[in-house]
């Protein structure tokens, strides 16, 4: 079952580590910003071998807008994942909601 999950859900899950957040948007987009912990997994790779991509039930799907995510929430459910969250609003409610995204700099500091 895919559970849509509002930006502080998710901040939540994520703090308390129930989650693998896989952010299926491009590469381009995700230098500009991404969530804590997550894991870049363009939606075309996902699509293409989602078995090795998809390790463990307790996944939550992170795009720009929650379109993508969406998607990639699907196919995870179609292969056999049970416990799925795709964050509503994606990146851009996580920001309205007042977090913050990561940067590929403040991760290498």
């Amino acid at each position: 079952m895919i559970q849509a999950v509002s930006p502080q859900q998710a901040h939540d899950l994520i703090s308390r580590g129930e989650v693998e957040v896989i952010d299926v948007r491009e590469p381009s987009e995700w230098t500009g910003g991404h969530l804590p912990t997550a894991r870049l997994v363009p939606l075309e790779e996902l699509r293409a071998n989602p078995q090795a991509v998809l390790g463990r039930d307790g996944v939550m799907f992170v795009c720009a807008a929650g379109v993508r995510s969406q998607t990639a929430a699907r196919i995870a459910a179609s292969n056999g994942l049970t416990k799925i969250y795709n964050l509503a609003g994606g990146t851009r409610g996580w920001i309205r909601a007042g977090f913050e995204l990561e940067d590929v700099l403040s991760v290498a500091v």
